[in-house]
């Protein structure tokens, strides 16, 4: 293990959050609010003076960087991420407890948007900024980001992006790691600047405008008011669920577009898929819900939105679907668990994960049928060989014991079964809305803080599909021997 190559990324990544943090700094100065300016900046000047320090003390003279220390990088980067991005709401006194403030901050750059806060009218604007600009960080990815601005003289970064990136696989679109990832978050960057203008368009200030695509981008779900998006209009309801569904895509598919191989990007298995189960899905609500509306086309509007806010992981509301009737909440109880695209800001099993499971077993069944036959699974036009296949069966049972493991300890709680149940279906999928007691117009407060910590976990592990953080708890990955 190389311990000083990964305190030396550490450091590099601590300073970064430095450099960050000063962006809710200037939007508390704008408003006025000294006190949360205050908290901003010193957080930021620790973080920064933190990571400038172990950035010199380590130097960089072996950057070795193989598989597991890429693992080890990803899950420590994003818990001394949260760690420190708490701190800013403690100091400040807009969520005093820190357990509260650190399970706000996981599910910021987790992208879940489960929140604590009973009244969120009430924080600050530089909080506000900063709950959701987290989401924005947490969707392509810190250590992405990281790569793309920062040089990189080592030929293994592909290992972090490996690490971070939701999917069962991640390559690099162009040959180097760092111009891919530049790629990436110019893509995440105009699509997010085009969201803002179409927001302003729809008659949100730009305060407003900001956090609701910050939100979106990072399929995070945080805004401005208890009521989520219900209070806006009809055409920013629109426009958040067509952006909700297109940040769900993989975005090596925009990538194939600006390169014009356009029949690539329609000869793509998972978005047709994920297409048929956003359209399936919406007109089997609309059917369901149709009763509770007085026009085809709201009823068509929430279902819509709702569809997407679940698939793509956001958490977004326009309405309270926990009054739903029963077949369309287990309707959305799916999507929290199939999640969008691989390589998108969405949570999730993934969509390719579902279409390659339900091809394997038909493969398994064929097999069965004709012993002798050699049957093979095919994906995206590509034969998807046995080693892929079965880490996706083991992902799968690893991810069912360990969502069975974190529903045993939130069921602790003398709550019902279906609060605690889509509490952490919520979490662990990086959702953020339930049903019952964490419905869509309630919060995640009454927890206690040993579920708050052990939802929080849940939200890591699904953000970084388990691997990172279980690694990372391995003593065998610490060992110094290279493999």
């Amino acid at each position: 293990m190389n311990l000083k190559m990964i305190v030396y990324t550490l450091g590099r990544i601590i300073g970064l959050e430095g450099i960050l943090l000063t962006l809710p700094l200037i939007v508390s100065l704008i408003y006025g609010e000294w006190s949360t300016a205050l908290a901003f900046a010193i957080t930021a000047a620790s973080a920064t003076l933190v990571g400038l320090l172990l950035f010199k003390l380590t130097g960089k003279s072996d950057q070795t960087i193989y598989a597991r220390e890429g693992f080890v990088i990803v899950a420590l980067t994003w818990l001394f991420l949260s760690a420190i991005g708490a701190v800013p709401f403690v100091l400040s006194g807009e969520i005093p407890s820190y357990i509260d403030a650190f399970f706000e901050t996981v599910s910021g750059f987790t992208t879940t948007g489960a929140s604590i806060l009973t009244d969120v009218e009430a924080m600050s604007h530089g909080a506000l900024f900063w709950r959701s600009f987290t989401h924005w960080i947490g969707g392509m990815g810190v250590l992405v980001l990281m790569m793309a601005i920062v040089p990189d003289n080592t030929g293994r970064s592909i290992h972090i992006m490996r690490a971070e990136m939701p999917g069962p696989t991640v390559d690099k679109i162009v040959p180097k790691v760092r111009d891919t990832a530049k790629i990436l978050y110019l893509i995440y960057i105009a699509m997010t600047l085009v969201e803002i203008v179409l927001l302003l368009c729809g008659g949100m200030n730009l305060f407003e405008a900001s956090i609701h695509s910050f939100g979106t981008a990072g399929t995070g779900g945080f805004g401005v008011k208890s009521t989520s998006i219900s209070g806006y209009s009809p055409y920013c309801q629109w426009v958040i669920t067509i952006f909700m569904l297109l940040f769900g895509v993989n975005f090596n598919l925009y990538y194939l577009m600006l390169i014009r191989r356009f029949r690539s990007v329609l000869k793509s298995e998972e978005l047709w898929t994920y297409i048929g189960i956003v359209v399936a899905s919406v007109v089997i609500i609309t059917a369901n819900v149709s009763s509770m509306y007085s026009t085809l086309s709201e009823t068509v509007r929430y279902s819509a939105f709702q569809v997407a806010s679940i698939i793509t992981t956001t958490g977004y509301s326009t309405v309270d679907f926990n009054l739903w009737p029963s077949f369309s909440k287990t309707v959305l109880l799916l999507l929290m668990f199939i999640g969008g695209c691989a390589g998108s800001t969405a949570g999730g099993l993934k969509v390719s994960r579902i279409v390659l499971l339900i091809k394997s077993i038909g493969s398994e069944v064929r097999h069965l049928l004709h012993p002798r036959a050699i049957t093979t699974v095919k994906f995206e036009g590509k034969t998807v060989d046995k080693s892929t296949r079965k880490g996706i069966g083991t992902y799968l049972a690893l991810y069912f014991f360990l969502f069975a493991v974190i529903f045993l300890l939130v069921s602790i709680e003398p709550y019902d079964m279906e609060t605690n149940f889509t509490a952490t279906a919520a979490c662990f999928n990086n959702v953020g809305p339930g049903f019952s007691l964490v419905g869509p117009v309630e919060n995640f407060s009454f927890y206690s803080g040993f579920t708050k910590a052990a939802l929080s976990a849940a939200m890591l592990l699904g953000r970084l599909e388990l691997y990172p953080i279980l690694l990372t708890l391995s003593p065998a990955a610490w060992s110094k021997k290279h493999k």
